[in-house]
């Protein structure tokens, strides 16, 4: 079996202020190979967080701890900024969900995958702009010519977010985190973009963390899932396996999503325990 590209064991994410300390990541253990994962639940469950950690770019008050952060042999958790601009693009890339507040709306689209790229490697403009190009056309992107001179709010919602994927993509990392990737988008573009983003991944052996609300998008696209709750990984199993699930959180969400082979005349509201956040967990299916 490969060693995982990523190794974590018991991250805490904390933040202090007037009021006392709040944890919002919880002691949470996972790896991530070259799969595809996805990270699921509702909004605050420290999905986000847990991803931008990997990257150090968390919000400035954030206090992180974990008896280990790994990036293959590199101990994250003592990596120096220094070290952590090397990593950062080059090794472990981030798509974030919004275009619009992810490119420079000042640059022309083709100047910016040019930067990404020379950043990492030393190659003359001439040869960036090529590999732009071609990295444009691997997207799907037509007149991919024309594109590469356009300024971004010259572009669509779509378009803008295959862009993104270009220019995470165009350093050739080992891990991309995707952060509410197609959130923006409608279910066609959406779909498009799951498929470049599917197809580049299962070409390169890239490892993917896909974070996500959307329950029936990450079982029909991940091959495995880490359900959170309250800044606790609730369940990790295989995506085929998710009708499986044995958490009742992860029961509630399941049952609180519409599906045309169950029609009901009101969908269920996930009900909360208080018994969950420090409860038992399960991983594939078994108490851990």
């Amino acid at each position: 079996m490969d060693k995982p590209l990523i190794d974590v064991k018991d991250l805490r994410i904390r933040f202090e202020s007037a009021h006392g300390s709040h944890e919002a990541v919880r002691g949470i253990s996972f790896t991530i190979g070259r799969e595809k994962v996805g990270i699921v639940g509702e909004s605050g469950s420290g999905k986000s967080l847990t991803g931008r950690s990997l990257l150090k770019l968390t919000p400035k008050g954030a206090k992180i701890s974990a008896t280990h952060m790994r990036f293959r042999d590199i101990d994250l958790l003592e990596a120096s900024e220094r070290k952590m601009r090397t990593i950062r693009g080059n090794h472990i890339s981030m798509i974030l969900q919004d275009p619009k507040y992810s490119l420079n709306p000042l640059m022309r689209i083709g100047n910016q995958i040019v930067e990404a790229y020379r950043l990492h490697h030393r190659v003359q403009p001439a040869e960036a702009k090529t590999r732009a190009l071609a990295m444009l056309e691997a997207v799907h992107i037509r007149d991919p010519e024309r594109v590469f001179h356009l300024f971004p709010h010259e572009v669509s919602g779509g378009m803008g977010q295959r862009i993104m994927i270009a220019m995470m993509l165009i350093p050739e990392p080992d891990l991309i985190i995707a952060d509410e990737p197609t959130s923006a988008l409608d279910v066609t573009v959406r779909r498009q973009v799951l498929t470049i983003l599917d197809e580049l991944v299962s070409r390169r052996g890239t490892g993917l963390m896909f974070i996500s609300h959307d329950l029936n998008l990450v079982a029909s696209f991940c091959d495995r899932v880490l359900v959170m709750y309250a800044g606790r990984i609730m369940e990790d199993l295989p995506a085929g396996d998710l009708h499986k699930a044995r958490h009742p959180y992860t029961q509630a969400l399941l049952e609180s999503l519409p599906r045309l082979d169950h029609p009901v005349e009101e969908l269920k509201v996930p009900v909360r325990d208080a018994a969950w956040l420090n409860g038992p967990v399960y991983r594939n299916g078994v108490l851990a």
